[in-house]
């Protein structure tokens, strides 16, 4: 098992999790799915997260899934996994069960009843006792989880805490948070900050000091792009590229569309088998669908333009 540490950077992309028509958990298409994510560049992967219907699995099922994957990875790539839950024993018993499966890491997010600054450390501090040395990624998610985390707040968790390793940023707009956590004094180490929102801000997250993505995407290709070229010191290339896929990452940031937008494009690519969501859960309607499609063949020749 690799475990997670501060140096982590690249691409984490967020696996959905592939269901057939009738609701049962897909693993063959979980294979697929690994394989295309590797093939990629993914430089490691996140399972369980919001965008991976977690909420919809039973704790026997959620197990499943993450063992499916960790040995389909077969220790090529870390594997972080999503042990967000209301309460402290759900979470304790989450993170046992995927670190002693083989996961790098646990990512949690701050239950929405969180308002003051000492709230929201207090919190992080005893899930740290929780989940005892297992490196953890904070998820900094205010569109989704109603919770406000501040840079102060954010800098006091991580300098606190050793085992709070990444920042999964996704403020929006938080091109500035990234730039105060980067900013001379504000950590008193330097933590990975992988960032969110489908990667419709990567480039400019880049350039502030980011240190890559942990985000879904149907063309997860397009964020390890961007990434590479960053590294490589062209931005002219990154933004091109970004350009050519931006119509569709933002259309599959639809509020309470984009998972079934990712899904449809995904089977559409032979990735998984069904776009279908785990009930409750909004399927496309036939226009969607053939907005996407145009949005693809727009992408395609906008692609071979560059190339």
């Amino acid at each position: 098992m690799t475990r997670l540490t501060e140096a982590a950077k690249g691409v984490y992309v967020i696996a959905v999790t592939p269901f057939h028509d009738d609701g049962a958990i897909d693993m063959e298409s979980c294979d697929r799915m690994v394989d295309f994510y590797l093939d990629a560049g993914a430089t490691g992967l996140t399972v369980l997260g919001m965008m991976g219907e977690a909420p919809k699995l039973t704790v026997e099922e959620s197990r499943a899934v993450v063992r499916r994957i960790l040995t389909r990875v077969n220790g090529r790539v870390p594997v972080v996994a999503g042990v967000s839950a209301p309460g402290f024993a759900q979470v304790e018993t989450l993170s046992k069960m995927v670190m002693d499966d083989g996961a790098s890491g646990v990512m949690i997010a701050p239950p929405g009843a969180l308002r003051t600054d000492d709230q929201i450390f207090n919190y992080y501090s005893q899930v740290s006792e929780v989940i005892g040395d297992a490196p953890f990624v904070l998820q900094d998610f205010p569109l989704a989880t109603g919770v406000q985390m501040a840079p102060g707040v954010i800098a006091k968790i991580v300098n606190s805490i050793a085992s709070c390793v990444c920042l999964k940023h996704e403020d929006w707009p938080g091109l500035e948070k990234v730039s105060a956590l980067r900013a001379e004094g504000m950590l008193e180490r330097r933590i990975s900050i992988l960032c969110g929102n489908g990667g419709l801000y990567l480039p400019e997250e880049m350039e502030r000091g980011a240190d890559g993505a942990m985000t879904g995407f149907a063309y997860p290709e397009m964020m390890v792009s961007v990434v590479e070229q960053h590294a490589k010191g062209d931005m002219d290339r990154a933004r091109d590229l970004f350009d050519a896929y931006l119509p569709l990452a933002r259309f599959e940031q639809q509020p309470g569309l984009g998972l079934s937008i990712r899904k449809y494009t995904l089977a559409r690519r032979g990735i998984i088998a069904s776009a279908a969501l785990r009930r409750p859960g909004a399927a496309l309607s036939a226009t969607a669908r053939g907005e996407v499609d145009r949005l693809i063949e727009r992408q395609e020749k906008r692609l071979k333009e560059l190339n």
